[in-house]
């Protein structure tokens, strides 16, 4: 069978790898889970993967079967181009989170859904079509292992920052309600084989590549014998981490000498209440300045992730985050606002303050919610204005001044100069402005209590000049007839 599988691309995205610059290379780099299908496709079948930021959609070539990775803001794509592909026709399989936990709706735009990770799940739906007994639903198996070895020839190398990827480990532990990876997985997690990733990793013929995993040091001891065993490979990657990482000097010595020039980390927010409120156990936020010290004592980029729009973030949110982000400092930042996903327990714990179901929003840069403190608008515009703000060139040249004194701050210059100019970069594309929504409401009050003032003032009788008032009292005295001489 010819095969097409499509990782779609909605609004500002669909194209966007097709400029020259700020494309948003910097940011793409896994395509993991078509990748993964098509490792679990035989070898009789012939497969053409289509990533829409990067591609157009082939629709003048003949395919026996598409398959598309759905996530939720992909969804609306998702569905037109499943509905153009089956008046030709042409079966169309739906995967992915948002299918996984919307079945229903997405059975309603495909001939058939895969539920989960697609271990197990696919070669028996090849089969079926192959028999033409495609069935409306299959679901997958999280202990079904995905082959290390993916087919990565299927991607052009040149769109991406990366092709050569890694995952150790699927799922995460953590019960955070937002995270979708936690219901995807159901809190599980699994780990694979240490010597089949030291094979894995020697087959790459680049230095750099990514460790795609969600939280690789969530297993203190597997990640110790893991960095340990890759070590001797003398290559260098990043990845993703909890902040907790900076209580262990003996994990962050082996992951230095494992060559790891970068971690992502999770803050989400600097308020020890919002974190509760998220059932996220982690740091304190008044432990972050030494945390990231730490790491950067390592010679590792930090880059932070925090997100807006909990309960207990009011308009003056932003401009504190702000200044907490120059204090402790981060090297670079991504903000998005909470998005409750369908799936998660927050979606359920959110429902009655959802107002908008429009899928293609729930892209994190939307508020699809009402928050408790502020208006719609102010979060929307506090995310921007905070993206802004952060990435001005003067705070940019100030980071990088900083990475230079770092150890082994100049051989790795290369890490926070591409992400700070990327982010830089995509304020331009995407027209970024926004404002702080503190200092935009007290402009307000301000105004308000100025026109307030002008109106008792014009409205306040003038008192009359004692002049004036001896006029007015001469002219209210009755005319008196005049006595002839």
């Amino acid at each position: 069978m010819r095969i097409l599988l499509i990782a779609p691309a909605s609004g500002r995205w669909r194209g966007l790898g097709k400029k020259r610059l700020f494309n948003g290379k910097t940011f793409r780099f896994s395509m993991l889970s078509l990748l993964s299908v098509a490792a679990l496709t035989p070898d009789r079948h012939e497969i053409r993967l289509v990533d829409e930021q990067v591609d157009d959609i082939p629709w003048d070539e003949p395919v026996d079967l598409v398959g598309i990775t759905v996530m939720t803001a992909t969804a609306p794509r998702s569905y037109e181009l499943s509905r153009r592909f089956r008046e030709r026709g042409v079966p169309v399989v739906l995967g992915g989170f948002h299918p996984t936990f919307n079945v229903a709706e997405a059975r309603r735009y495909a001939d058939a859904i895969v539920a989960g990770p697609a271990g197990g799940a696919w070669p028996a739906l090849l089969k079926d079509v192959e028999a033409g007994t495609l069935q409306p639903l299959y679901r997958g198996d999280p202990d079904r292992e995905i082959p290390l070895a993916l087919p990565r020839h299927l991607l052009n190398r040149s769109r991406y920052v990366s092709v050569q990827t890694c995952s150790a480990t699927l799922g995460c532990r953590n019960r955070c309600s937002f995270c979708s990876i936690t219901a995807f997985y159901d809190g599980k997690r699994y780990q694979r084989d240490i010597g089949d990733i030291v094979e894995h990793l020697h087959s790459f013929d680049e230095t750099f590549f990514l460790f795609i995993d969600d939280n690789l040091t969530q297993d203190r001891e597997y990640a110790l014998r893991l960095f340990q065993a890759i070590a001797p490979l003398g290559k260098t990657w990043a990845t993703q981490a909890s902040v907790e990482i900076a209580d262990d000097p003996e994990l962050l010595g082996w992951m230095r000498r494992a060559g790891c020039v970068g971690v992502f980390v999770g803050l989400e927010s600097f308020s020890e209440r919002a974190l509760c409120s998220q059932r996220k156990t982690l740091k304190p936020p008044r432990f972050y300045k030494d945390a990231v010290r730490t790491i950067h004592r390592h010679g590792m980029v930090v880059e932070a992730g925090l997100i807006f729009g909990f309960d207990t973030d009011g308009p003056d949110v932003f401009a504190s985050t702000l200044a907490v982000l120059d204090d402790i400092g981060v090297d670079a930042m991504q903000a998005s606002i909470l998005t409750p996903l369908p799936g998660t327990r927050l979606f359920e714990e959110m429902r009655d303050r959802i107002v908008d179901l429009d899928w293609s929003h729930y892209d994190y840069k939307w508020a699809v919610f009402e928050p408790a403190r502020m208006t719609r608008q102010d979060l929307m515009g506090g995310l921007e204005w905070i993206n802004k703000r952060f990435y001005t060139p003067w705070r940019i040249a100030r980071r990088l001044g900083r990475w230079l004194v770092m150890p082994s701050g100049l051989r790795t210059f290369h890490v926070p100069l591409l992400l700070n100019v990327a982010y830089w970069g995509r304020q331009f594309q995407f027209g970024v402005k926004g404002y702080d929504p503190a200092r935009r409401r007290r402009r307000t009050a301000d105004l308000s209590r100025a026109q307030s003032r002008d109106a008792v003032r014009c409205a306040k009788p003038l008192i009359p000049s004692r002049r004036s008032r001896r006029a007015t009292r001469d002219a209210s005295q009755p005319l008196r007839p005049s006595v002839p001489a």
